[in-house]
């Protein structure tokens, strides 16, 4: 006899209030929430080793792509970080900063171990994800320069050590227009080299989700730009 045919997400969420569902409506769900199942990729022992002293989740996971005929395959590692804070949020803002420098440090070094060629750190990833507190102090003190700031300086530092381009996202105080604080993700290339930057429109206020800020507090602004 023929399975029955899935038609809606809905219709496996009503099953699976009333009873289990088997394994094919199991898969189909989670094909319609995730996507197509992904294969696993081998880490590195010395990579997981460093993760597990740190105390961080290291997984990895493979894309595949269409075949194309006039240009051979390649392939890049993207490596996709989540973090937490390392300090409480008392701590003095440097010491917050260098924590998190620290933290950062360590995590990329384990990215190279594992060939990542392009790494992306989370928003706002030197600092407490403060935006939806409505305060400007002192959460205004982690602002700094997107073009020559400590944080991009490290990261320069270590996309030359590793060969491998880095994308920072920083609370930004651009000086060249007003002392503007945007939300801001730093491109740098392998080389080390800023090669460019972008600003985005922060969430704004829905229904009861609300991480927009006062103006005055948080300047918002859209755009990218290349150096």
């Amino acid at each position: 006899m023929a399975e029955a045919e899935v038609e809606s997400l809905e219709q496996l969420l009503d099953k699976a209030g009333r009873e289990p569902l088997d394994k094919r409506e199991l898969s189909e769900a989670k094909r319609i929430l995730y996507g197509s199942p992904v294969g696993t990729l081998e880490i590195p022992s010395e990579a997981q080793s460093k993760a597990d002293e740190l105390d961080f989740q290291l997984c990895g996971y493979k894309f595949t792509a269409t075949p194309e005929t006039v240009r051979a395959p390649r392939i890049v590692r993207i490596g996709l970080v989540q973090n937490k804070i390392v300090k409480p949020t008392t701590a003095p803002v440097l010491e917050q900063l260098s924590a998190l420098h620290k933290r950062l440090q360590e995590i990329t070094e384990v990215a190279a171990m594992c060939g990542v060629n392009v790494i992306c750190y989370q928003e706002a990833c030197t600092m407490p994800f403060a935006f939806c507190t409505r305060e400007k102090t002192p959460w205004m003190e982690f602002a700094e320069s997107a073009e020559d700031g400590p944080t991009i300086r490290l990261s320069q530092e270590m996309a030359k050590k590793y060969n491998m381009v880095i994308v920072v996202p920083i609370l930004e105080r651009d000086s060249l227009h007003n002392d503007i604080i945007a939300n801001t993700a730093v491109v740098i290339s392998s080389s080390g080299k800023v090669m460019g930057k972008s600003c985005k429109n922060h969430i704004p206020r829905v229904g009861d989700f609300n991480e927009v800020c006062n103006i005055g507090i948080y300047s918002e602004c859209v755009g990218v730009y290349y150096m």
